[in-house]
């Protein structure tokens, strides 16, 4: 006699409030995007695609921010020009500037962790500028050095810091954003 066994799956359930803030951050990165112009020393670009990275993990807990996040990164690499400069395909994760594009969905985890249950700028902006900031640069600087063979220090210059005013006030704004709409939803 045969013995039938029955798997159960557990389906994971999202709320419609849920995926209406995944759906609307995932849009904020892809508009973003756009906004965004070169610097002449690198091939990395000042885009406004980082604030909305930042908003959205202030915004939505840690799974939905990765989910969300990592869903921007496969849009981009299945060949929508929703990456900066209006780019897509699988060449601009391979590129000098891919790292970025496969630390994001983790930094923006993390981030999401550190901001704590509380709406709070202060703890927004510590955890975006002391975490989100520094660790964004890691995959980014790493892609740098192996894609266009240099060492640390021309890395550092063209992967680094020609951006770290621009995205320390970048997270600042995020924080003060995702304070401001974090509150918005609390009322609703």
């Amino acid at each position: 006699m045969q013995r039938e066994t029955t798997m159960t799956l557990t389906e994971e359930k999202f709320t419609t409030r849920q995926l209406t803030k995944m759906a609307l951050c995932l849009a904020f990165c892809c508009v973003s995007a756009f906004i965004s112009f070169p610097l002449p020393f690198t091939p990395g670009l000042v885009t406004a695609l980082t604030v909305a990275l930042t908003v959205t993990a202030l915004v939505l807990p840690p799974k939905l921010t990765f989910i969300t996040i990592a869903a921007y990164v496969f849009l981009g690499a299945v060949g929508l020009p929703v990456f900066p400069g209006g780019m897509g395909g699988l060449g601009r994760l391979l590129g000098p500037t891919g790292g970025f594009y496969f630390g994001w969905p983790f930094v923006c985890l993390l981030v999401s962790l550190l901001k704590g249950k509380a709406i709070s700028f202060r703890r927004y902006a510590l955890a975006a500028v002391l975490a989100g900031v520094p660790l964004t640069y890691v995959g980014g600087l790493i892609s740098m050095m192996l894609v266009m063979k240099v060492g640390l220090w021309q890395g550092l210059i063209m992967a680094v810091f020609p951006f770290i005013p621009g995205d320390i006030m970048k997270a600042l704004l995020a924080a003060f954003i995702g304070v401001r709409v974090n509150k918005m939803l609390e009322n609703l």
